[in-house]
């Protein structure tokens, strides 16, 4: 078998997709009816992703403290905590989780009041599993655009000398 030796900036740049191969995005689906729940759990589990459920946004905000995901799929109109509540929470916490609120209806009026709390994407009920699809797959891209940019801002520049001989 031949491999080939890489630099520690080439390794650094394949890590991302070696992880995409080695372990597929992991999401997290919260909506407090089973169904729809269940739904959205099978298709994205079927379509290659990691997928957990929660049934409202209390349990959900439990489940985010305790593991990392790369995605949020939430209802909002749900018992104890709401979809809106769990963006606050996220935002409050600072933490940069990429949300797509699939509900019922829109809560445009919180949005307008408040737009750092608009979703990176809406999906209104009843939806198919292919906007599904369409929708997890261009968040997800997107985020991991900006991931790999922002990892890339991060490395250390090395300085060029010249020798002036």
């Amino acid at each position: 078998m031949y491999y080939r030796k890489t630099s520690p900036a080439e390794g650094i740049a394949n890590a991302r997709t070696q992880r995409e191969i080695d372990s597929p995005d992991c999401i997290l689906v919260v909506d407090d009816q089973d169904y729809i729940r269940c739904f959205i759990a099978d298709f994205l589990i079927h379509s290659g992703y990691q997928v957990d459920t929660a049934e409202n946004g209390a349990t959900a905000w439990e489940m985010l403290q305790l593991k990392r995901y790369d995605l949020l799929v939430t209802d909002n109109d749900m018992p104890r905590v709401s979809g809106i509540e769990l963006l606050k929470k996220l935002h409050a916490m600072s933490m940069t989780l990429p949300v797509i609120m699939a509900t019922g209806t829109s809560p445009e009026e919180e949005f307008s009041r408040n737009p750092w709390l608009l979703p990176a994407a809406m999906l209104l009920k009843p939806f198919s599993g292919g906007e599904l699809t369409r929708a997890v797959e261009k968040v997800l891209r997107v985020a991991n655009h900006v991931r790999q940019r922002l990892c890339s801002n991060r490395r250390p520049r090395l300085a060029h000398h010249h020798n002036s001989e």
